[in-house]
């Protein structure tokens, strides 16, 4: 059973010639931008196989020497494969630790270097303590000394650093602010080992990738100047949400709002990044800037797009002295003119927009994004979460209905961490008035419950996990605002499906991996239903998020119908929307849904029957819209741009990529 199937797409089919280069002067031409050397993988398991097989070699040749090898350890998602990679290494190939010494980057404060929470304990969890290091050549910030002991705290754990000679080698990864370790923007390239106090981005990330909530305050980390020191380093970056960070870091000039770029002055760094968080590197995504395209629909549809946002015109303005200037005349060498290059990307574009996601009845369908037949269809809406289906697709969702299709929303987890405790005070007043007042208080269960709750609940520290009873409720909670948002865009009751997927019923926000028991609850609904639309979450940026492993789990449930020859599948199509934080890029849509004013308004209606993700909500995150302001924003933005391109203007539109089972 394939259960990484979304780690296989790729929307944008890069030829290797624009990440592979060569030879020396290849490469040159490809990087001109590129101001820190960076080498791009095809994916993850490549790019630590290779960076593991250069620390391993570097580790050995001290080992001959007789010699420590010293690294600088950073934290964090980017890292976690590197260190799975080492650490098979160490079991499988005998590759030994013994000479090495380990300098922690960063630890939070104040917090004691063993809580669950710390820096050093993940660090341990996934490195240190799975390989033959000895624990005395292992070294980390304490979070715990008191305040008027940092300044010579710090100098003393710098200079222990130097006895060793200083860092052969710092491995680190990047934040959403470009900040290394925890230098944060108006770090000083001059800044040594010193506490900080972390602003609300950094606090948000740390707790995303460590699994805890309500960080400490500061962080004492190693400064700018400290790594800099280094003789060698990595910087880490996986996955299409570090795309942007890392092109500012690796392109743009050097400066303290953005840390990172002060490696463009080490003189042995190297950006490691796949094919996702390099997306936005010129040479990438703007290939005809530096060499010669391979051309196809997408990257034509993409560099028009960019001329016409560079430019200010709409496609159908375009000259020939547009495509000259701005480094597109190879287009028009194919096209013998900017007229035809400009009416085939119009005409794309036009055939994306539909007002019938399910198919126009009795209509010429050839250059519709979906057949007319069968009609109705049954269709299968996965919703993560019980409300990514109408904050990402709301418009849509009613759309179908009200055109007539059979229409099933598939809920895949119970939302239940994503509920505040204020919630659950608000439900059990209720009950237990509910019981006052209509069974004379006769109700044993709802008296005790409610007891116990209100202890546990008044008891409760930060980080305490919740009893089961309390995610029950909080599941419960997330259930009736899903089954009030589906009855209002007339979803029948019975068509509303609760899956309760096990990989997520941790009470924690690190959930268990996918497993053959999640995929083969999603076979049962589709091999029930059987439908002949598949609507499913495509928020790909991030490989270790509940979206993704979602996703994951009916691509795998598809992947074995497909090997059964199912006949169901043959006239299924499925399509991947995204949420409230990000669009389709305008290259890779394939259908298009606009919406008036009042469709707009409906769905928006339907975001706010959620209402315990309102304001309350734990992972709002680091946007202050909430969630219908987000949906709204991104679904104007979309509409916005195929008006800027001098399409139809619409008030709002929601965009969808079609999947292929591959």
């Amino acid at each position: 059973m394939r259960t990484n199937l979304t780690s296989q797409i790729t929307l944008n089919r890069v030829s290797t010639k624009y990440y592979k280069p060569e030879n020396a002067v290849e490469r040159s031409v490809l990087t001109r931008f590129e101001k820190v050397p960076t080498d791009i993988y095809e994916s993850v398991d490549e790019g630590v196989a290779h960076i593991a097989n250069e620390i391993a070699g570097r580790i050995q040749d001290r080992q001959r020497e007789g010699k420590f090898f010293v690294i600088g350890a950073g934290t964090g998602a980017s890292l976690r494969p590197l260190y799975a990679e080492l650490v098979r290494k160490h079991k499988d190939e005998g590759l030994s630790f013994r000479n090495v010494v380990i300098f922690n980057l960063y630890e939070y404060y104040p917090l004691a270097p063993e809580s669950a929470g710390s820096s050093f304990t993940q660090l341990k969890d996934l490195f240190v303590d799975q390989i033959d290091i000895d624990k005395q050549n292992v070294f980390t910030i304490d979070g715990s000394i008191p305040q008027e002991a940092i300044l010579e705290y710090c100098r003393l754990y710098e200079q222990r650093l130097q006895t060793f000679g200083g860092m052969d080698i710092v491995l680190m990864g990047i934040g959403r602010e470009g900040n290394i370790a925890m230098n944060e923007p108006g770090s000083n390239l001059n800044s040594p080992t010193r506490l900080i106090l972390m602003n609300a981005t950094s606090k948000a990330e740390a707790g995303h990738n460590l699994g805890i909530d309500n960080l400490p305050p500061c962080s004492i980390t190693m400064g700018v100047s400290t790594i800099m020191g280094a003789r060698k380093i990595y910087l880490l970056a996986w996955g299409e949400n570090k795309a942007d960070i890392i092109r500012k870091a690796v392109e743009e000039k050097v400066s303290d709002t953005l840390p990172a770029s002060y490696l463009q002055m080490h003189n042995n760094v190297n950006v490691c990044i796949d094919l996702s968080a390099a997306a936005h590197l010129t040479r990438i995504q703007r290939p005809w800037l530096v060499t010669n395209c391979e051309w196809n629909d997408k990257l034509i549809r993409s560099a028009i797009v960019w001329l016409c946002l560079r430019l200010n015109k709409p496609i159908l303005k375009l000259t020939n002295k547009d495509y000259n200037e701005n480094g597109l005349s190879e287009l028009l060498a194919l096209y013998g003119s900017a007229y035809n290059v400009n009416i085939k990307i119009f005409n794309d574009l036009q055939h994306t927009i539909t007002g019938w996601p399910g198919g126009k009845p009795n209509a010429d369908d050839t250059y519709r994004p979906e057949r007319a037949k069968p009609f109705p269809k049954r269709v299968v809406v996965f919703s993560p979460h019980p409300d990514d289906d109408v904050i990402s697709m709301g418009g849509t969702l009613r759309r179908l209905v009200q055109q007539g299709h059979e229409v099933h929303v598939a809920y895949q987890t119970s939302g239940n961490i994503a509920v505040g405790d204020e919630e659950v005070v608000r439900f059990m007043h209720f009950i237990n008035g509910f019981n006052q007042l209509f069974e004379d208080n006769s109700n044993e269960t709802i008296k005790n419950k409610y007891t116990e709750i209100k202890q546990f609940l008044k008891e409760k520290k930060e980080g305490d996990m919740d009893t089961r009873d309390i995610l029950t409720i909080k599941g419960l909670i997330r259930r009736g605002e899903a089954r009030t948002s589906c009855t209002y865009n007339q979803i029948p009751l019975s068509h509303c499906h609760f899956l309760d997927l096990p990989f997520y019923e941790t009470g924690k926000i690190e959930k268990n991996p996918i497993s053959e028991a999640d995929v083969n609850i999603v076979l049962d609904l589709l091999r029930k239903v059987q439908p002949h639309q598949i609507y499913v979450a495509g928020d790909l940026a991030d490989p270790h998020g509940t979206h993704r492993v979602c996703t994951d789990a009916v691509f795998a449930a598809i992947d074995v119908e497909k090997d059964n020859s199912a006949e169901w599948l043959k006239e299924c199509r499925i399509w991947m929307y995204r949420g409230a934080w990000a669009e389709w890029e305008i290259e890779n849509i394939e259908m298009a849904v606009p919406f008036s004013p009042e469709e707009l308004r409906a769905k928006r209606n339907s975001i706010l029957k959620h209402q315990s993700q309102m304001e309350s909500a734990p992972f709002l995150g680091n946007d202050e819209r909430l969630f219908w302001q987000r949906s709204e924003d991104r679904n104007r933005a979309t509409a916005s741009l195929y008006d800027q391109l001098g399409l139809a203007c619409y008030e709002a539109m929601e965009a969808f990529v079609e999947y292929k089972p591959l």
